[in-house]
């Protein structure tokens, strides 16, 4: 039984791998056959080549449902309709031509009007970031300058406190001395 089963494995899997092979190789085999084919079928043709008058054949085609065929048998072979029609056809695409020509004129007009706005923001940006910077510079040196009147001043306090000490002041004393003064004006 189990030979079978096995021997049903081995025949179920040949099958599936020659159905792959078959379902990757066939579709190029079979067109790579078929242009072969069409090629001697080409080679064995007798028939001479067609010669078209290509000239006599209109520029537009009206659909068969929506002509009048009466009227187009009629003036197809009237020379001086078919130039009515190439003048006509010639002069709408002339007017086709000259109204892109406008329309890209146009956009190109709007495309400039929008750049030049773009340009005068960007400026105006750019001015306003020089002022920007312009006033930092100024707080900047204000803030040096400052900071140079702070020291200086620290400097002169600690020369007169130094002075002040030598003299015989003593802080303590000082608030004290203060305090009965501020009694005294107060009385």
């Amino acid at each position: 039984m189990a030979v079978n089963h096995a021997a049903a494995v081995k025949v179920g899997l040949g099958l599936l791998g020659l159905c792959l092979f078959g379902y990757i190789v066939g579709p190029p085999l079979y067109w790579h056959l078929m242009e072969g084919l069409a090629a001697v079928s080409r080679t064995s043709n007798t028939c001479p080549p067609c010669l078209c008058d290509c000239s006599s054949q209109p520029l537009l085609t009206i659909p068969e449902g929506l002509s009048n065929a009466s009227l187009v048998d009629c003036a197809k072979n009237d020379p001086e309709v078919n130039e009515d029609a190439e003048k006509n056809f010639a002069e709408l695409l002339t007017e086709e031509l000259k109204l892109r020509e406008t329309e890209a004129l146009e956009s190109q007009q709007r495309a400039d009007m929008a750049l030049l706005e773009a340009k005068k923001i960007a400026s105006q940006y750019q001015k306003e970031a020089d002022k920007c910077s312009s006033g930092m510079e100024t707080c900047e040196e204000a803030r040096e300058k400052a900071e140079a009147a702070l020291v200086a001043q620290k400097k002169l306090t600690v020369m007169w406190e130094t002075r002040a000490r030598q003299k015989g002041w003593r802080e303590g004393v000082a608030k004290s001395h203060a305090n009965s003064q501020g009694n005294v004006q107060a009385a």
